[in-house]
């Protein structure tokens, strides 16, 4: 039996938001095996490795959630330390990206280390394949009608249900669909970084697409928590959301390396020409 939502199966219930994310994954972990070889790498370490990459990324992506809960959700950090049994309730909803690119980059360098692989390579070539899965994992909002922004009457707002709609905006029908933007932006920055990492497949110092990876999704995310309505703050700077925050964090820093790695580049380039 089918809702909204999911699947009713017995005494099961699968939603389509875990399934979406799921083919996300899966479509990511597929790319990244079929490219694997034309870098020279071996792709049975990516379905060897893909556990060790999703369960740390869920959990970053938990702990994230945790600690910056939604205030549309009613949830509270107090409320998962007096309640620590909900901080497994991941079925609930409740994840954040940022959590979750963290604690994956932290499983496959656990990975990697225990492989004896080389940690960058991969992630230069795992990048497009995390756009890919989430553009695809976006979609999971769209069905559980949730990342909606302010709203708008522009041609493709979508309709958000009267009980899903944020407090104080039960009178407006049509918003803005971020996770549609995000997911055509992460579309793109996906079919940029492999054009990217093909060109420069023979002088591309190890790590560049990932930086630009961040740099992408950072800026995409800072953008748009300028229209989302539900986003976590920081008491004291109003002006900004955490997420923005950390985004810019995140863009400046990875933006610094690729400067940094760049002009050593040039100079190690230029001493060999002298030499």
């Amino acid at each position: 039996m089918f809702d909204a939502y999911g699947i009713h199966l017995g005494p099961f219930y699968i939603r389509f938001y875990a399934l979406i994310l799921i083919s996300g994954m899966l479509a990511g972990a597929y790319i990244l095996a079929r490219r694997a070889p034309k870098f020279g790498l071996d792709s049975k370490y990516v379905w060897d490795g893909l556990t060790w990459a999703v369960i740390p990324g869920l959990i970053g992506a938990r702990i994230y959630h945790i600690l910056t809960p939604s205030p549309a959700s009613g949830l509270t950090t107090q409320y998962y330390l007096e309640n620590p049994l909900q901080m497994l309730a991941i079925w609930n909803g409740g994840l954040g990206i940022y959590g979750g690119i963290v604690g994956g980059i932290i499983g496959i360098g656990l990975y990697a280390r225990r492989t004896k692989q080389p940690l960058l390579p991969w992630l230069d070539l795992a990048a497009p394949s995390m756009a890919i899965g989430q553009a695809i994992g976006r979609w999971g909002n769209f069905v559980n009608q949730e990342l909606y922004g302010a709203p708008t009457d522009l041609p493709w707002a979508i309709y958000i249900a009267p009980e899903n709609r944020l407090r104080g905006y039960e009178a407006f029908e049509r918003f803005h669909p971020l996770f549609l933007y995000e997911s055509l932006w992460m579309l793109g920055t996906a079919l940029i970084l492999f054009g990217l990492a093909w060109r420069w497949r023979d002088r591309a110092q190890p790590g560049t697409i990932t930086l630009l990876y961040i740099i992408a999704y950072a800026t995409i995310r800072f953008l748009l928590d300028f229209l989302r309505l539900d986003s976590h703050g920081i008491q004291g700077i109003p002006a900004l959301t955490t997420a923005q925050i950390v985004s810019l964090i995140a863009a400046s820093v990875a933006l610094v390396l690729l400067i940094l790695r760049s002009r050593h580049a040039v100079a190690s380039e230029k001493i060999v020409h002298e030499r």
